[in-house]
């Protein structure tokens, strides 16, 4: 007899043996499938941060330019990506604790996009904190996937001590509606809603839009990073010789573009400058070994930058408590 038929016959037995010898358990019931918290708390120095997960959304992999289709397949298909149901994308927002600020960097969808989006107000609060307790909101960029989270899902405002921050070419262009009269007709509704989100901000005095190195709280630099939208910005924290550069928009799909740094994005603004600032932005940060959090990268989206050659490697943070001898 072949030795799988004997080692097959042997567990049969085996288990006949058990079955008949242990008592009735009832099964199980399945649980729920909700997922874990949708937050994760990370030191640095003296600053506490907290990424939020606002939810996901699929991206055709069509959206990727620059780059021919079977090469992006095949960067997809290494990551174990199933680019035929559509690129599943995080959607990250991140609050720093200074110790005397609560600094919001982008605010999520609240629901403008559909279900899978638009739970920042409700991982804030999982994360113990209340969203009135947020001082200062810094927008990377008005897209509605960081701004429209300005108001809950009902309209209202959702921070109602904060002063809202962004770029001023960035609300010099989505903010104008003269500037917007003149954008293709599938463009409009972008328009309305960053105007809409910061709306009521401005109402009360209590939106800014900046101009380089503005008067942030203390520990954060805002870096220019435009392309992907006119005024795009990434926001630098720094505590006690520690840094972590908030990206934004910089990358897209992690799968794809830590490999090949010249794959733009379909919404790309101004494309070759969202290459261009992707490659210095990226050089830079695998040089000064910063940490980086990234708006659409896999949740919590915080890591470093590693540099291979021309390429670059996206290497994610361990899970790990937080000690405060550390």
């Amino acid at each position: 007899m072949a030795l799988s038929s004997l080692l097959r016959n042997a567990l049969l037995g085996a288990a006949l043996v058990l079955s008949a010898a242990a008592p009735a358990v009832a099964e199980p019931p399945a649980q729920r499938a909700d997922q874990v918290g949708g937050w994760h708390r990370f030191k640095l120095g003296g600053f506490q941060v907290t990424a939020l997960y606002d939810g996901y959304i699929d991206l055709d992999r069509k959206t990727l330019l620059n780059i021919d289709g079977k090469t992006v397949e095949s960067l997809l298909r290494a990551m174990f990506v199933d680019y035929g149901k559509g690129m599943q994308t995080a959607v990250n927002a991140y609050l720093v604790h200074t110790g005397s600020r609560l600094v919001l960097v982008d605010a999520g969808t609240a629901k403008a996009f559909g279900p899978t989006l638009g739970y920042i107000l409700e991982n804030i609060k999982a994360a113990g904190y209340d969203p009135a307790q947020v001082d200062a909101v810094l927008l990377t960029h008005l897209h509605p996937d960081h701004a429209y989270g300005l108001l809950t899902p009902d309209g209202a405002v959702a921070f109602p001590n904060a002063q809202v921050w962004v770029d001023k070419d960035e609300a010099g262009f989505w903010l104008d509606e003269a500037v917007a009269a003149k954008a293709p007709q599938a463009m409009q509704g972008m328009f309305k809603l960053a105007r809409d989100a910061v709306a009521p901000y401005k109402a009360t005095g209590r939106f800014k839009a900046f101009s380089g190195q503005a008067d942030l709280p203390a520990g954060i630099a805002a870096v220019a990073t435009h392309g992907h939208t006119p005024g795009h910005t990434s926001y630098l924290f720094t505590s006690q010789g520690q840094s972590l550069l908030v990206l934004g928009d910089l990358v897209h799909s992690h799968a794809t573009q830590f490999a090949h740094p010249e794959i733009a994005f379909e919404y790309d603004s101004d494309k070759a400058q969202a290459v261009k600032t992707r490659k210095r932005v990226f050089t830079d940060a695998a040089r000064q070994r910063l940490w980086v959090a990234g708006a659409h990268l896999p949740f919590p989206g915080i890591g470093h930058i590693r540099a291979e050659g021309k390429a670059f490697a996206w290497v994610p943070l361990e899970y790990s408590p937080i000690r405060n001898d550390r």
